[in-house]
């Protein structure tokens, strides 16, 4: 990692979005919403096969997060995520359209803003461009991605006030491997996440850096901790050894 290179390109995001009027938009809203769900809890649903076996009905009226394409899981749900979080440049890159579309709070990248042809009300913007690791907790500032959307989701959860976060469908396993980090293009089906059409034939997209994760992962642990709140792992089989384990069913 080039830090000056970082540094500068997280100094001028910063100073982008207090004079562009949709960073100045963003930062309102995240302003009004911080702490706005205190003592509440939600589920984070990551994208991973599990999720095929996981009742998601239970899920209609809780508060949750989705992230990159779980759109394509909503006509079936019968209801959408109540946010959706997403920072790859090239999943938005290639979306779009589609996130645009959404009925939600849009969670997504200052740098991302080129990609997309127009703004909407409840598109908010964060910038994810901190070159040191670590766990921030109020989103007005900069944040460290730490190589997942997870890890973002977990981060926005904090900030709007959560006290106690459930991940499901985080399996943190890949069939597809490679150097992490390295874009690559889909030849077929998609055989690590939840449909095999999420990053279907000529897709673009960068192959998971689980290691890096785990880093994050572990932030993320000590930062709820410290301020008394909590998350959980309810993924059904999932790799993911960071944080405590608990059974899905057992939640409701």
């Amino acid at each position: 990692m080039n830090l000056p290179l970082e540094l500068a390109r997280c100094l001028k995001h910063r100073l982008d979005m207090t004079v562009h009027p949709w960073g100045r938009q963003s930062r309102r809203l995240l302003a009004e919403w911080k702490d706005s769900q205190r003592g509440k809890r939600c589920f984070i649903l990551g994208n991973g096969p599990s999720l095929r076996r996981t009742d998601l009905s239970k899920l209609r009226g809780e508060y949750t997060f989705g992230m990159n394409r779980v759109y394509l899981l909503f006509p079936e749900l019968g209801f959408h995520t109540t946010y959706f979080v997403s920072v790859n440049h090239l999943v938005i890159r290639q979306c779009a359209a589609e996130i645009l579309d959404l009925p939600m709070p849009k969670f997504l990248p200052w740098g991302s803003r080129r990609d997309l042809p127009r703004l909407t009300p409840d598109t908010v913007f964060f910038n994810a461009s901190c070159p040191g690791r670590g766990f921030t907790a109020d989103i007005r500032r900069p944040l460290w991605p730490g190589a997942t959307v997870t890890y973002v989701a977990l981060q926005i959860a904090f900030h709007l006030g959560f006290e106690q976060v459930i991940l499901i469908g985080v399996d943190h396993n890949f069939v597809t491997q490679g150097p992490a980090g390295q874009a690559v293009t889909s030849q077929g089906d998609d055989p690590n996440h939840f449909s095999p059409h999420y990053f279907g034939k000529g897709f673009r997209w960068e192959l998971p850096d689980l290691a890096t994760s785990e880093i994050a992962y572990r932030l993320a642990r000590q930062a709820y901790e410290r301020a008394g709140r909590q998350v959980l792992d309810a993924t059904i089989e999932g790799k993911l050894t960071v944080f405590p384990k608990v059974p899905y069913d057992s939640l409701f």
